[in-house]
């Protein structure tokens, strides 16, 4: 049972517990202590982050823990999570750490940890992690402590890793594009990335103060990039969330493109270049049946993990795919990264309309998307609604309503006390009817369980 950790690192409202000063300073130390115990060398740890307020206070606590454990610590400021997993590998750290709370409200932050591989850290790691919390090791002598120093290139140096990712040459002079940056992590690299490849480009929300990440902008709020396409005629848009792992884009004429379109895109894209890998494409529980309709006319197989760019990246590993990816805009492009990257996202996008000369509008046209709804029902604290007898009844009955015209995936949130109920048919009426019936049940009972 994990204590802490969540599927994607700790996470929570800030100076609540768990996301103190204190408790940063006391993951420090055990993180710290599991990580170098295995070490010859004294070891480095990276420590990057996005542009909360709160990512100073956690920061500066987090470094004191691992300096005072005998890490050297390295500070390369507000960039994106992807970043971290990079300069992880490029700077051969032993270790990188983001803090993040991704797509949430400026008030949450995170602490999320990477392997020296830049891979997220394995269950078993962090389990131990947890464990040495609740019983911190003795601290070194006077002398064994670590340092702290910042690099003060780090955002060009990940600048160059997504340049690098293109075809020798390419550039996408006479785009025109609209990004918005969630004032998030991504405010400087996204705009100077895409004008050094040539793009015309219209910045959107690129001045962070602290306060304002993710606040009605941003992947979560993909409005008034589409609003602002379709203002200056530009050729795509682009919203980042506040760490830029995910992207949600849209077309010429304002029309979004989600995770789905996106994956479908990128693999038939890889097919045509004969690079996709492990003859499928991993996506999530969430993910529509119209994107596998699509694939499976290819031949390309759809395997569904659980909801989470970690369960999509480890079926990846073990089926030898090299994409994969999440509706709600996490890519995984495993020949080019080890987490899911917004930015890398963006440039494929734009290297598939350059080297064809089509509009995004044109890319998986025959893809059908079947009508598709999410509810999130809130709940005033954490139950475990899913092991009750009577909601697994409800949810098996509204499964045999939809026979093989539907699904429902039911699962509760990693990070929040809420419970998702995702409802998908081959009409609106179907979807409804058996959605809105299920949801109204589930409150009812949930109410009687908290």
């Amino acid at each position: 049972m994990r204590k802490y950790f969540g599927t994607d690192g700790v996470r929570g409202v800030v100076n609540t517990d768990p996301m103190t000063a204190e408790f940063a300073l006391r993951l420090g130390r055990a993180a710290g202590h599991v990580l170098t115990k295995h070490l010859s060398h004294k070891p480095h740890i990276l420590i990057g982050k996005d542009t909360r307020l709160s990512g100073y206070m956690i920061e500066s606590a987090l470094c004191a823990g691992l300096t005072a454990q005998g890490m050297n610590v390295l500070l390369v400021g507000p960039v994106p999570t992807p970043a971290v997993a990079y300069l992880t590998r490029s700077l051969r750290a032993d270790a990188g750490v983001v803090l993040s709370a991704s797509h949430n409200p400026a008030g949450d932050n995170g602490i999320k940890f990477f392997g020296a591989d830049g891979f997220k850290l394995p269950d078993s790691v962090e389990l131990e992690i947890e464990a040495a919390l609740d019983d911190l090791p003795p601290l070194p002598d006077a002398l064994d402590i670590g340092k702290a120093e910042r690099v003060d290139d780090a955002r060009g140096r990940y600048i160059e890793f997504l340049k690098s990712s293109l075809p020798k040459g390419v550039r996408f002079s006479g785009l025109k594009v609209v990004v918005d940056s969630a004032n998030g992590a991504a405010y400087d690299v996204a705009p100077h990335l895409l004008k050094e490849l040539g793009c015309e480009v219209v910045s959107l929300f690129d001045q962070p103060t602290g306060y304002n990440i993710n606040k009605n902008c941003g992947s979560t709020y993909p409005e008034t990039m589409c609003d602002k396409v379709r203002e200056v005629e530009a050729d795509i848009g682009f919203a980042l969330d506040g760490d830029a792992d995910r992207l949600i884009a849209c077309d010429s004429s304002g029309e979004l493109v989600d995770g789905d379109r996106v994956i479908a895109i990128l693999a038939e894209h890889l097919l045509q270049q004969d690079q996709l890998k492990g003859g499928a494409v991993v996506t999530t529980l969430m993910s529509n049946m119209g994107l596998g309709n699509f694939l499976e006319q290819r031949g390309v197989q759809m395997l569904r993990a659980n909801v989470g760019d970690r369960y999509v990246l480890e079926m990846m590993r073990e089926k030898g795919c090299n994409l994969g990816g999440e509706q709600s805009g996490h890519m995984i492009m495993l020949d080019n990264n080890t987490t899911g990257d917004g930015l890398m996202t963006a440039l494929q996008l734009l290297c598939a309309m350059q080297e064809t000369k089509q509009p995004l509008s044109e890319f998986a046209s025959d893809l059908t998307l079947y009508p598709q709804k999410l509810w999130n029902i809130v709940m005033k604290r954490k139950v475990d609604v899913l092991a009750d007898s009577d909601v697994q009844a409800l949810i098996a009955e509204a499964e045999a309503k939809l026979g093989d015209k539907g699904r429902v995936n039911v699962r509760a949130s990693g990070t929040e006390p809420k419970l998702r109920v995702m409802v998908e048919a081959d009409s609106a009426t179907l979807l409804y009817e058996t959605g809105e019936v299920l949801v109204a049940a589930i409150e009812v009972r949930i109410q009687a369980l908290v």
